[in-house]
């Protein structure tokens, strides 16, 4: 399948493409344009795009954004204590969004074969995300649980990439949930899955509402976990009961 067509230009910090698109010169750009809201939908093919494209974050687009935050809040970018903000803000962006440039099969990819037919969990995997309503964080821990079949099993430690994958992207705790169990689904085929998030959000603690000890939880069935639901209940009993030991 060919990756999704380019249509929001996206010209990197010293690379501006010209109006037809075609490339800046460089030979690194050669793309025509990026879709942004195809390529940070779901993920697998518009985010291995985004990175075969050679379209990295703009840095000097950030730090131009953050003086003029500053600006509009009212400070002065030049005083000392901010003079070197806008700059970190866009190192520190380029990690905290840096799953928008990688895809879960690049760690979901890897199987290797063990006869097993009983639930793998792995249970207490921190993240911290961004909320896209109002860019601030969000943060805590999933739990991730799948029934192997054809003997496709995954190593744990890779389970905890693809949370980090998809968290590393301007997200909603309710697709982030979703995206690591299709994930799952699609790379290992197991029988069924189940994915628990719980999470604090920013947005509520510290503006809004302000509920200081809300914490948001989700979770998503898939396979046999949803099509057989008293299979499904005892599958998620479990999960709620090793993410309480994790909490303890």
């Amino acid at each position: 399948m060919n990756d999704p067509m380019i249509t929001d230009r996206i010209p990197a910090a010293d690379h501006r493409l010209p109006e037809d698109g075609v490339g800046c010169g460089c030979g690194t750009h050669a793309v025509q344009r990026t879709d942004l809201g195809t390529l940070a939908g779901d993920g697998h093919a518009g985010h291995a795009a985004l990175a075969r494209a050679g379209l990295g974050v703009d840095h000097a687009r950030i730090e131009r954004a953050v003086r003029e935050i500053l600006f509009a809040i009212g400070e002065d970018p030049a005083r000392d204590g901010l003079r070197d903000t806008p700059r970190r803000v866009a190192k520190a962006y380029a990690e905290v969004f840096g799953g928008l440039r990688q895809c879960a099969s690049e760690h979901l990819g890897r199987v290797f074969e063990q006869k097993s037919d009983e639930l793998i969990t792995v249970t207490g995997i921190g993240f911290h995300s961004m909320c896209e309503h109002h860019l601030l964080p969000f943060f805590g821990k999933a739990h991730v649980a799948y029934l192997p079949q054809g003997g496709r099993v995954v190593g744990l430690s890779k389970l905890a990439r693809t949370v980090e994958v998809f968290a590393k992207r301007p997200q909603l705790q309710e697709r982030l949930t979703e995206q690591v169990a299709d994930a799952l689904m699609d790379h290992l085929d197991p029988a069924g899955c189940i994915v628990m998030v719980e999470a604090e959000h920013l947005c509520m603690k510290m503006r809004g509402v302000k509920t200081a000890d809300s914490v948001m939880t989700t979770f998503v069935r898939r396979g046999v976990f949803r099509s057989d639901e008293a299979r499904g209940d005892r599958a998620m009993a479990l999960v709620r009961d090793l993410a309480a030991k994790v909490r303890v």
